[in-house]
């Protein structure tokens, strides 16, 4: 599967990662809302090694994360930047979304 990662430049970095198949699409849970728009997620297309590669990269640069869908979510989980637990990872229908800030 793949992933699509965009990075916008701040005063820090804010890499937005997400399954490709999920993009331009709309989650509604409760009051809970998860919009996975092309102009924040919609990046460059790339594999899950990929986008671990960026990840560690991105990490170095003390760098903040904003991953969904469950492939990229595990590539977050595979370099220790997500902690699988509960409360680390939300859901809404069904669809894992993680935030990170180093």
């Amino acid at each position: 599967m793949a992933i699509k990662i965009k990075i916008h430049e701040s005063y820090r970095k804010v890499i937005a990662i997400a399954d490709a198949d999920l993009i331009g699409k709309k989650f509604v849970e409760g009051r809970l809302q998860l919009d996975i728009t092309e102009s924040f997620y919609g990046g460059q297309e790339c594999s899950k090694e990929k986008a671990i590669k960026i990840i560690k990269e991105g990490a170095l640069e003390d760098a903040a994360f904003d991953i969904v869908g469950k492939e990229s979510v595990e590539a977050g989980i595979e370099v220790g930047l997500i902690e699988d637990a509960p409360g680390a990872i939300i859901k809404i229908q069904g669809i894992p979304h993680a935030l990170s800030l180093l």
